[in-house]
């Protein structure tokens, strides 16, 4: 073999060298912009998750600053007063006082879930009229038929809301004061008595009943 054949032989043996490297070159860039769009991927899916939301649902209703007095001046402290209720029949009025706003919220939804009411609703009304008394308020409970609405106003509306009620009249005398109208309010649904506990006292069927 004469020296030019071994020239031309070593010549194709190094062209064919560089172009394996550099398709292992363009392989391996190829890999990685895989990988980071896959990192991409992951990073995207985990954060659309989206957390569960939680089926209660809570309203503050008044917020006022309270002053007690105490040896040497008067300490200042926040009065929440928040409904908590499920929409589904369950509902509770919380109230709880806090050197700052926030903690007195967040301790008068824990106390308001602590005192959780089982409402008997009858066809998205309640099941006959009641009055409630909370102090010296009172609050007066009629039911109404469908498309009437919720036809009251302030904390009785929101309690009224919470508990799942679509159709009621109400009416709120007495005092004002929105605590005493939601403990009223609350009162009054407590005392609800459903059809079927009537049915089995009188022993008739619930159909017999409605009859």
């Amino acid at each position: 073999m004469d020296l030019e054949n071994k020239e031309e032989m070593v010549s194709e043996v190094t062209e064919t060298v560089e172009v394996a490297e550099v398709a292992t070159e363009e392989n391996a860039a190829d890999d990685r912009q895989a990988r980071r769009k896959g990192r991409g991927r992951k990073q995207k899916i985990e954060t659309s998750e989206e957390k569960p939301q939680s089926e209660w649902t809570e309203r503050v209703v008044q917020i006022r600053r309270v002053t007690k007095v105490v040896k040497g001046g008067k300490k200042l402290s926040f009065r929440a007063v928040v409904i908590v209720g499920n929409k589904k029949g369950q509902v509770g009025v919380g109230c709880a006082k806090a050197s700052e706003v926030i903690i007195a919220i967040q301790k008068a939804i824990a106390d308001g879930r602590k005192n959780l009411v089982t409402v008997p609703i009858f066809k998205t009304t309640i099941p006959h009229p009641i009055t409630g008394r909370s102090g010296s308020g009172e609050v007066m409970l009629r039911p109404a038929s469908q498309g009437t609405g919720i036809i009251a106003g302030g904390s009785v509306r929101l309690v009224l809301e919470l508990a799942g009620i679509e159709n009621i009249l109400s009416k709120s005398l007495g005092s004002k004061s929105p605590l005493n109208a939601a403990y009223a309010t609350i009162e009054a649904l407590k005392n609800l008595t459903p059809f079927s506990e009537v049915a089995a006292r009188r022993g008739l069927t619930l159909a017999q009943l409605l009859n």
